[in-house]
């Protein structure tokens, strides 16, 4: 690997001045070059983003041939370098949430429920900084590959970034990710420290009748909670212009932050860790052919009936406790009898200490068959597949001398089936799915999916509809075993689920544009309804209409929009804002320089005013409350967004809607809340800095 002295920046020092003298020399070395390198649609949370010289595949300088794929799909995609959108790079998408800290809580403004049937541990308020082991990329490349990421921003946060990969022989790959999350916070107790391990290799055999899969991922999140600031009104008073000072409902005055990025000092908080290891394996029955060049002869071989083996191992621990000792405690006590009905504690002596751990063992076995040998886009999968479960639950409440400890082993035996179809002529694009289990925990779920999509003209786009359909079991929080489990006056059984979604979109990539609807059905949707108290709704709908379009104001001037409607109708205890846009307004060109790209402009994105969920950090769930939140203005960022050949830098600016003047003084004060209790915080500059090269 090479020497990153000069132009990869670290935490302190000289090295980044170095960087960005590094940078000024490539740019006055620049010809220029009048052609705009932004050819394709902008990113919004999701959207594409690039153009000419925005993908690796342009870029003739690299003498470097990457391709990757998912493990349930068998299309090879390209690396893709856009600048555009900042959630791509860090766990922030434009459309979530957190609570005022990277790391901390987050959740979805628009409404997306669990559609997967099955055993579901029921935590999912940390989902968006985990590794998930279908998300893996299995890559094929002819040279070593790295990227190296590195972004600072206020109070000493920080997110370090390494991705590698490389063939070892033109039939195996190997990868490797890593990603940490270091945040003190802006206010008491909200330190966070994420760190994400995935491992994943891919091996195909010369014949290529034989693949081997393999993913090792692990997650370790760990949060201080702080229960939100004790009083909004506290944001306008002198004596709190320092926002760290701040009164908060746990932990006053506990340490946030060391020097030591690699761990973080939590006495009243969430550790949460999962871990898994998969391997697949497929055996190919078909037809052999090849291609005789003049100097080689490349086999090729074309699958009829293929047989499949995957296991899995995973772990899963979810705790919160309170060890606290500090003067304060008092207001702690207070907190946990007030809203959880824990009792009062005393300080030094007593502690809070829940948790639940599992785990999980798969062993699933299925057969596919090709219909179209030369087209592995199309075909037929059935199997079965086996799940053991074993569970823990440990609840330690020390004031009360209580401690209970409770296990299970339990199974689940489950089938699926699907059918893909992309046919050869890139026009239909069809998949349907299901899956129904048999017997054990879950017996009775059962999920199914399909979708059709046609292109229509080149003209007119792509249109797709869809219709999807699940029965599950609520999340094992909602279970009586669980440690979690608070609420003892809620004395009937939690039934399960049922969601029937019904969607339609229509693309047209000639017009930027994509339109989206979608309706939900909801019948016995499980929540909890204050900070332990849980309920099920017997029957609401939710309708959902999306856009998202960029506009060519003049030349390389852009505006991209996507923006949301949702309306619930019935008894509904979701809450959603009627309306939710994201925009970026600025300028995406070379600025006459060849070897650069740049974006930069303003971001503004309005939520209307809605009843926001609010958070529980005992049980780490969000809960419906009927108090209305409304934005006092608009979030406003500021961003310079550039790229110079592999190197990639985010310069920005953001919540520039803080600044206030009244009444005490120009500050950054006026603090827009993201739920009851939770401010997001005033201005915070953040550099970014990814850097790919090949070995």
């Amino acid at each position: 690997m090479s020497n990153l002295t000069g132009i990869f920046p670290v935490v302190k020092g000289r090295p980044i001045i170095k960087a960005l003298l590094f940078l000024l020399l490539l740019l006055l070395s620049a010809r220029v070059d009048a052609q705009n390198p932004l050819g394709r649609f902008g990113n919004i949370g999701g959207m594409g983003g690039g153009g000419k010289g925005d993908t690796l595949q342009h870029r003739k300088a690299d003498t470097i041939t990457i391709n990757y794929r998912y493990l349930d799909s068998s299309r090879l995609q390209k690396l893709d370098s856009s600048v555009l959108d900042f959630g791509r790079k860090v766990p922030r998408p434009s459309t979530w949430i957190n609570l005022g800290n990277m790391g901390t809580p987050a959740r979805n403004l628009v409404f997306s429920p669990r559609m997967q049937s099955g055993w579901d541990p029921g935590w999912h308020s940390y989902d968006i900084y985990a590794f998930r082991a279908e998300d893996t990329r299995f890559f094929n490349t002819t040279r070593p590959y790295t990227e190296l990421g590195y972004m600072l921003a206020a109070r000493g946060e920080q997110l370090v970034s390494v991705s590698h990969t490389q063939n070892r022989g033109p039939n195996f790959n190997f990868s490797f990710d890593y990603r940490l999350i270091n945040a003190p916070g802006i206010f008491q107790n909200q330190n966070t420290n994420h760190s994400n391990i995935r491992i994943g290799t891919w091996y195909q055999a010369k014949n290529k009748r034989y693949q081997n899969f393999f993913v090792l991922v692990t997650n370790k999140m760990a949060a201080s909670e702080n229960g939100g600031i004790q009083n909004a009104a506290d944001l306008d008073l002198i004596q709190f212009a320092n926002q760290a000072t701040l009164p908060v409902k746990l932990g006053n005055g506990l340490q946030q932050a060391t020097g030591n990025i690699f761990s973080a000092p939590i006495t009243t908080g969430t550790r949460y860790s999962t871990a898994t290891f998969m391997m697949r394996q497929q055996y190919d029955l078909g037809q052999k052919d090849s291609i005789v060049t003049d100097t080689s002869v490349i086999p090729l071989f074309y699958p009829r009936v293929r047989a499949e083996h995957t296991i899995s191992y995973s772990t899963y621990k979810y705790r919160y406790f309170d060890f606290s000792t500090n003067p304060t405690y008092a207001l702690d006590s207070a907190y946990y009898k007030n809203n959880y009905d824990l009792g009062v504690l005393s300080p030094v002596t007593d502690s809070i200490y829940l948790q639940d751990q599992w785990k999980v063992f798969s062993n699933d076995f299925s057969l596919y068959q090709f219909p179209d040998s030369k087209n592995p886009q199309q075909f037929v999968k059935l199997g079965a597949t086996l799940e053991l479960l074993k569970g823990a639950f440990d609840s330690s409440l020390t004031s009360q001398t209580t401690k209970t400890i409770h296990r299970t082993n339990t199974q689940n035996v489950f089938a699926h089936g699907e059918y893909r179809n992309k046919t050869r002529n890139q026009v239909w694009d069809i998949e349907a799915y299901g899956r129904l289990y048999l017997n054990g925990l879950n017996s009775g779920d059962y999920n199914a999916y399909i979708s059709l999509r046609r292109l229509i003209t080149r003209k007119v786009g792509y249109f797709q509809a869809g219709f999807e359909n699940a029965n599950r079991t609520p999340g094992f929080v909602f279970d009586r075993a669980s440690a979690f489990r608070l609420d003892t006056t809620y004395r009937n059984g939690i039934k399960k689920e049922n969601t029937t979604h019904l969607f339609a979109s229509l693309d047209q990539p000639q017009h930027q544009l994509t339109l989206t609807g979608a309706y939900y059905l909801m019948t016995n949707y499980a929540f909890f309804s204050n900070y332990s108290r849980i309920a099920q709704a017997d029957v609401f709908n939710l309708l959902q209409i999306s856009l998202r379009k960029q506009f060519t104001l003049y030349r390389h001037w852009k505006w991209r929009t996507l923006t949301y409607l949702q309306q619930t109708a019935g008894n509904s205890p979701v809450h959603v804002p009627l309306l939710m846009s994201t925009n970026q307004l600025g300028y995406d060109g070379s600025l006459g320089f060849r070897n650069l790209f740049t974006s930069f402009g303003v971001e503004l994105r309005y939520i209307s005013p809605y009843k926001a969920d609010g958070y529980a950090p005992v049980i780490g769930q969000f809960f419906t409350q009927d108090s209305t939140i409304k934005q006092k203005l608009p979030d406003v960022n500021l961003y310079l967004h550039f790229r110079v050949r592999g190197f990639t830098a985010y310069i920005r600016a953001e919540n520039i809607n803080a600044m206030k003047f009244s009444p005490h003084g120009f500050g950054w004060y006026n603090n827009n809340f993201v739920a009851p209790g939770y401010p997001s915080p005033g201005l915070v500059i953040r550099f970014g800095f990814f850097w790919g090269f090949v070995n």
